[in-house]
This record gives structure tokens, C-alpha cells and sequence, in this order.
């Protein structure tokens, strides 16, 4: 079966954005490779950062979502709340300073330095919920 090898994350400063997520989830400081920012996942996934320059465009912020363990999120959360960091626990960010408990598990959203999305949750949302929201 296809598996997700890499993507390609747009920010304004390829470094300071991939060393942010890094950060926040523990993982190896992010490597050179070509114009890129590479910072590898557990999973064999790496996040590419470039820093756009799409005809002088401004790029759309997107949405990235990490499956992590319960105690994969607790250091999350203790990372994002020791930095004061804003966070909802929803994509619209209607619900500041919170967590959701959605299908039994936790889940949170934050903006990186470029306005994208992250969103860090410990169980996959079933089908049931999703076809609810």
C-alpha cells in the first residue's frame, strides 16, 4: 500500500519554522537538504520546509495533524503551555485555552510562525464523528 513520504511545508523562514514543530514535539533538530528544511518524523515522514517564493504570492497556511501517544501529548502540552503559547481546542479556534476530548482521546490546535494549523491529538477520529461534524 502507498505510504506518505514526504510534503512540502511553505513558510517565510524554513528554519525557524521546522525548528518551532521540532520543538514542540521533541524530535532532532531539522537538516539541510537542498532548499529545504528537513525535519524527519518517527513514522519514516518528513516535512520539508521551503521558504516561498512562488512569484512574490503569499501561500495559504494549511492544516497538519499529528497522532501522538497520551504521553507524547503531555510533554506537547507542557512544551506549548511552559512558551505561553495560544492554543484551541477546535480548527476554527472558537474554544481558546482548551483541550477537546473527542472520541475518548485528547486533541489541541496551534498556529506555527506561519499561520498553519497544527493540531495534536492521541486517537483517531472515528467515523461516527466525523460524519456528526
Amino acid at each position: 500500500m502507498p505510504r506518505l513520504d514526504h510534503t512540502i511545508v511553505h513558510s517565510t523562514d524554513r528554519f525557524a519554522s521546522a525548528r518551532f514543530l521540532a520543538d514542540l514535539l521533541g524530535a532532532p533538530e531539522p537538516k539541510a537538504y537542498g532548499p529545504f528544511a528537513a525535519l524527519k518524523l518517527d513514522n519514516g515522514v518528513a516535512l520539508d520546509y521551503a521558504e516561498h517564493v512562488a512569484g512574490g504570492r503569499e501561500f495559504v497556511p494549511t492544516h497538519y495533524a499529528f497522532l501522538v501517544t497520551e504521553e507524547e501529548f503531555d510533554a506537547i502540552f507542557a512544551r506549548i503551555q511552559e512558551r505561553e503559547l495560544p492554543y484551541w481546542a477546535d480548527p476554527m479556534h472558537n474554544r481558546p485555552q482548551e483541550i477537546n476530548t473527542l472520541d475518548g482521546g485528547r486533541g489541541l490546535y496551534l498556529n506555527d510562525p506561519d499561520g498553519h494549523n497544527m493540531e495534536f491529538l492521541t486517537r483517531t477520529y472515528s467515523d461516527e464523528l466525523l460524519a456528526s461534524m
